[in-house]
């Protein structure tokens, strides 16, 4: 059984072992554990009030179906990574993706989470077809580089100014569009020891160091509730049995033949496409670099279960499923097949009987993994051309844009029309994809739209 194992993931292969691969897995799986109990708050679009009470901005979003839809939607992805990449890769709903969902697609553009959900399945279906076919590598080459780097860093800017909203240390302000808030909050200061405790644990180099900072701030916050202070995490209750699928499962379906009837919604399903191709392609370019004999084939298959997942992951009931960075340290521990992949699935799923743990899950705690793995994203502004003119202003404009405007397909699609104009003016239109100038015309489509309704 061993001697079929090692033969088919090519263990010996690729220099490694099964201990290798299983501690990799587990690695991986730390790393990104923190999605559990992320994605549910920000899908949720929970937020903490003045009096230290949580508001839930998505109604009727379940958040305990949205965690074991999150930990299936992982599980099955990541195995199936495992089984048919044959890549140590791990799969789960992505952060960006789901701020998208909640704070741009249903609190900002007032569609349903149903509807909502249905954009997410119809991305996925696009996706599971750019990968069947050719399309794949002319889309990845009709962008530049740099744009691909701004919207990532993009992204991490917003997930992290999302979290410090979230806890009231930025706030509006009297006469400024923002300002420093209260933070002498019970919220706002559990989430600073949250952050300052993350970033101590990264400068030790300890592995999961988002996952156990999650952990010390909620164990932290659940003391100092015991003693009295609101707006802290409670203690978990094991005795209402696992959760339930019912209130999300199937609600895509509906929802994509509602939102595929707007144009505005097609712009919504273009920004969810967009971000989760180039987030899985950027994330195979990154682990597939640690790695020999990847080939093109490889390659394939993993956008080709990326997509896939996207689907099975909606139809459950989350956002977009996308390949995690995260999977870089299991890498770096050593993993080097998709046996450490099916290890950390399977990881995922057990984690189904820790649904009411959600309860310790509070923006307060929140707050450092979104602001941690925010500056994780940004890191990549750095790889800018910023000497570059039309590169430069497209890049700005873009990160600008979706941090100021609380939208991130409102920052790709300026960041489009920026570097579109900007070589059209430097009389080098022909260099730009005639796939850019479409995008660049659906948002122009979806502006008007906007304005008109």
């Amino acid at each position: 059984m061993i001697e079929k194992i090692k033969k088919f993931f090519k263990i010996e292969e690729r220099n490694s072992s099964i201990k290798i691969e299983l501690l990799g897995g587990l690695t991986t799986f730390l790393t990104m554990a923190y999605i559990l109990f992320a994605n549910p708050a920000i899908m949720g679009g929970l937020i903490t009030l003045e009096d230290g009470s949580s508001l839930q901005l998505v109604a009727g979003l379940d958040l305990q179906a949205v965690f074991l839809a999150t930990a299936l939607a992982a599980g099955i992805g990541t195995i199936a990574m495992g089984l048919f990449a044959k890549l140590p890769i791990a799969v789960a709903p992505g952060m960006g993706l789901n701020a998208f969902f909640s704070f741009t697609i249903v609190v900002g553009m007032g569609y349903s989470w149903e509807q909502a959900l249905g954009a997410v399945l119809v991305s996925g279906i696009l996706y599971l077809i750019i990968s069947l076919t050719g399309l794949r590598a002319k889309v990845v080459a009709s962008i530049p580089q740099s744009l691909k780097y701004a919207i990532g860093a993009g992204i991490g800017f917003f997930i992290a100014y999302i979290g410090l909203v979230n806890v009231g240390i930025i706030v509006q302000g009297a006469g400024t569009p923002t300002s420093l808030g209260d933070l002498s909050s019970p919220v706002a200061l559990l989430a600073l020891f949250g952050i300052v405790l993350t970033i101590v644990l990264l400068a030790l180099k300890i592995r999961a160091a988002v996952f156990f900072g999650l952990v010390g701030t909620a164990t932290v916050g659940l003391i100092v509730g015991l003693l009295g202070v609101v707006g802290m995490p409670v203690l978990p209750d094991f005795q209402g049995g696992l959760p339930s699928l019912a209130p999300l499962f199937g609600a895509a379906f509906g929802g994509a033949f509602d939102i595929i009837l707007t144009p505005a919604g097609w712009f919504a399903i273009f920004a969810f496409l967009f971000v989760d191709f180039f987030d899985t392609s950027g994330t195979l370019m990154a682990v597939t670099g640690q790695m020999e004999d990847v080939t093109e084939e490889d390659i394939q298959r993993a956008n080709v279960v990326d997509s896939s997942a996207t689907v099975i992951g909606a139809v459950l009931g989350t956002s977009t499923t996308t390949s995690y960075i995260e999977s870089l340290s299991g890498v770096g521990a050593g993993a080097r097949t998709g046996l450490a992949s099916v290890f950390t699935g399977l990881l995922f799923l057990l984690s189904i009987f820790l649904a009411p743990l959600l309860s310790l899950v509070t923006a307060g705690v929140t707050a450092a993994a979104m602001v941690i793995v925010g500056t994780m994203m940004a890191a990549s502004i750095g790889k800018i051309e910023w000497d570059k003119w039309p590169i430069a202003i497209a890049s700005f404009i873009t990160i600008l844009v979706m941090i100021l405007t609380y939208s991130i397909s409102d920052g790709i699609g300026f960041g489009f029309l920026t570097y579109i104009l900007v070589m059209l003016a430097s009389k080098r239109g022909k260099d730009v994809s005639p796939l850019l100038y479409g995008a660049g015309v659906l948002f122009i489509l979806y502006l008007v739209l906007m304005t008109v309704m």
